[in-house]
C-alpha cells in the first residue's frame, strides 16, 4: 500500500490554475538537490485507501478547483503504480471537468516500454490486469511533467518544473497523434 506524505490544497505552482497536490512518499530517483528528499522514503505519511481519497482529497475539490497534481516522491513508481491508478481513475469519475497533472523521474518513452511494464509485474504480481492499468492511466491523465530533475539545468523562472530537460507534456494530444506533443503553457 501507498503512502501519501502530504496534500496541499490551493496550490498554483504545480500545474495550471488552482489544484490540490498531493505527494506520495517514496523515490528512488536520487535526483541531486531534490526540493521534496525528505519523501524519498516510502514509510512516510499516511496509507492511501478508499477512505483517505473520499476524507482527505474528495472535500477539498470545490467547484474553483482546477484539479489535481501528483508529485512525490515518486506517483510512478512501482510500489505506487496501483494507487496512483487508484486516485486517477476514481477523481476522473467524480470530477469529469477537471484536470489531472502527474510528476513523475520517468520518461513517458520509458512509462510506455516494456521494460517499465515488467517492473509494474513483477511489483504487482499480476501481468494481465498491470498491463491494462498501464494502458488505460494515460486516458485520465492530462499532463505530464516527465524527467529527473537535474541541477545542472536547473532554471528558476521555468514555469512548472525544476530544469530544462523535463517536458510538460500533453497526454492526450500524444495520444492521439501518437508522438509527444508538448503542452502550450
Amino acid at each position: 500500500m501507498s503512502k501519501i506524505a502530504k496534500v496541499k490544497p490551493y496550490t498554483i505552482e504545480n500545474g495550471d490554475g488552482i489544484r490540490v497536490s498531493i505527494f506520495f512518499s517514496g523515490c528512488e530517483h536520487y535526483c541531486k538537490n531534490c526540493f521534496n528528499s525528505e519523501l524519498w522514503d516510502f514509510n512516510i505519511g499516511e496509507t492511501f485507501s478508499r477512505e483517505y481519497y473520499e476524507n482527505k482529497i474528495k472535500p477539498l475539490i470545490k467547484d474553483y478547483i482546477n484539479g489535481i497534481s501528483l508529485i512525490g516522491g515518486e506517483p510512478f513508481h512501482p510500489k505506487n503504480f496501483l494507487d496512483t491508478y487508484r486516485l486517477i481513475h476514481q477523481f476522473f469519475l467524480d470530477f469529469p471537468g477537471k484536470t489531472i497533472w502527474v510528476y513523475t523521474g520517468y520518461e513517458y518513452e520509458y512509462l510506455h516500454s516494456s521494460q517499465y511494464l515488467l517492473e509494474l509485474c513483477e511489483a504487482t504480481q499480476n501481468r494481465i490486469p498491470t498491463m491494462f492499468l498501464l494502458h488505460s492511466i494515460f486516458y485520465y491523465i492530462h499532463v505530464l511533467v516527465d524527467g529527473k530533475f537535474i541541477e545542472e539545468k536547473k532554471q528558476l523562472r521555468l514555469a512548472y518544473r525544476g530544469s530544462t530537460n523535463q517536458r510538460i507534456i500533453d497526454v492526450q494530444k500524444s495520444l492521439r497523434e501518437n508522438k509527444i506533443i508538448l503542452y502550450k503553457e
